[in-house]
């Protein structure tokens, strides 16, 4: 994309209020330029790539960045990134989650270190599950766990278990929601109607035939779906983020848990992006009772890794369905789960990273941020929000955050983030590339968030009308 000269589908006058288009483009060019010219080993590195790599890249959702051409990382430690032209950037981003508690936490990289001498898998149980399940007991208050090596796996793996015990097929999920990798949850409200995502490529089952959706916050639309009594679960994040934030309203949980059980109905809470609200997640932090809880990357502090947990009945459940299956293979699991290598880190990160004063430190640095970022909307009158959950921070292009997922869509402007997106990063400050998500981690500290902000700034005086 060499130019912004259209508008994108999602972009509207509320979304660009404020801001002069023609200002916007100029500077687009003007970036792009800027970064072709700063990082002449990334472009070499990325013309090979082309040869070898599909769409030139290790994933193709790296091309969702901003830059004409793919960024390499040399290395990363602690809130900083170093690219392959020796460039320094204070990163929010952090792997979109996966390295929330910073890059490289010195008591994970000991223990893989450790570990690398004892070897790395063995499909067999080790000392460090154990104190790993232990835990997570404690510590999200759910008594039986399992292990993945991501939180696609194990929102799958849950999925599968929970319709075996209910013998129901059906799901629920929360329109605009992201679960991973799971196709079961690639279906949206078009015109209140379920459809199935055209960007999900090679499915060829109907999905919305046991996929059921409707609006987050809605607990008209909630109960009307599950009072047929043939959902076996509702999936969902407590907040979701994937589509910009969105916020519960005030009571929206705990009516939704009371309707949720009331027809027999299982409830799975995805915390992989809400867990940066505090130590226990957002489950622990306003008291839910889900049935079954998944957390995924930032659990092992960057290493390739999920649980996903139970209370005691629904374990029981589970056990003696697969006890009365046929033998053979459940669907569940992988050879690589809970290898050594990845039990030893997830022991260090819950043990010495994930603690209670690191996330005040996180929280304090969030606020800070947030604070920092609805100064300068005020000052350059433009109306938009700033929605928070714990250390994870968002900005969004509306006056009031959005309260569902089709609010939360409407609302996004990929043309208007990359603009800004592209200005931060070659002023050596990295976003998520998806919508304008920022993370604070513990080793983030408060002149980084100063920088940040001041580079802000400039960058919407550059924009404003």
């Amino acid at each position: 994309m060499n130019n912004l000269a259209f508008t994108s589908g999602n972009a509207t006058s509320s979304t660009r209020a404020g801001v002069c288009w023609d200002k916007a483009q100029h500077l687009w060019t003007k970036e792009r330029d800027a970064f072709k010219r700063n990082n002449p080993r990334s472009e070499a590195l990325a013309a090979r790539a082309t040869r070898h790599l599909l769409f030139g890249v290790p994933l193709h959702w790296m091309t969702d960045w901003s830059t004409p051409f793919s960024l390499t990382v040399a290395e990363a430690n602690g809130a900083q990134v170093i690219d392959a032209d020796g460039h320094c950037y204070t990163d929010f981003c952090l792997g979109d989650t996966g390295a929330m508690f910073g890059h490289a936490p010195a008591p994970v990289a000991t223990a893989l270190a450790r570990q690398s001498d004892k070897g790395y898998t063995s499909m067999m149980a080790s000392e460090d599950a154990v104190w790993v399940a232990e835990e997570l007991a404690r510590r999200f208050s759910l008594p039986i766990w399992q292990f993945a090596l991501s939180a696609s796996d194990a929102n799958r793996f849950v999925i599968r278990w929970l319709r075996a015990v209910t013998r129901r097929s059906k799901i629920l999920i929360f329109n605009g929601c992201y679960h991973g990798t799971v196709d079961d949850v690639f279906v949206d409200l078009v015109d209140g109607k379920p459809t199935q995502r055209d960007s999900l490529l090679g499915q060829v089952t109907d999905l919305t035939a046991n996929t059921v959706v409707v609006e987050f916050n809605d607990l008209l639309a909630l109960e009307a779906a599950l009072s047929k009594g043939d959902v076996a679960c509702v999936l969902a994040e407590p907040v979701m983020t994937n589509i910009g934030m969105v916020l519960p309203q005030r009571d929206f949980w705990e009516q939704a848990q009371n309707i949720i059980r009331r027809y027999g109905t299982l409830l799975v809470l995805d915390e992989t992006h809400t867990i940066s609200s505090g130590p226990h997640g957002y489950t622990g932090l306003h008291h839910l009772t889900p049935d079954a809880f998944v957390l995924g990357k930032p659990v092992g502090g960057g290493v390739p890794c999920a649980v996903y947990g139970f209370t005691r009945e629904l374990g029981a459940r589970i056990e003696q369905a697969k006890r009365q299956a046929a033998p053979g293979h459940s669907g569940v699991g992988t050879t690589l789960t809970a290898n050594m290598l990845t039990m030893a880190a997830m022991r260090a990160n819950l043990g010495e990273v994930m603690t209670e004063q690191a996330y005040a430190k996180m929280l304090a640095s969030a606020r800070q941020l947030a604070d920092g970022l609805r100064t300068l909307i005020t000052r350059h009158r433009l109306p938009w929000c700033v929605t928070q959950t714990g250390a994870r921070t968002e900005f969004q292009f509306a006056v009031t955050p959005p309260l569902n997922g089709t609010e939360a869509d409407s609302i996004l402007d990929s043309e208007l983030e990359k603009i800004i997106h592209l200005f931060l990063l070659n002023r050596g400050m990295l976003i998520t590339p998806f919508h304008n998500m920022m993370l604070v981690c513990p080793a983030t500290q408060p002149d980084q968030i100063d920088r940040f902000l001041s580079v802000f700034d400039d960058c919407l005086h550059h924009l404003v009308a």
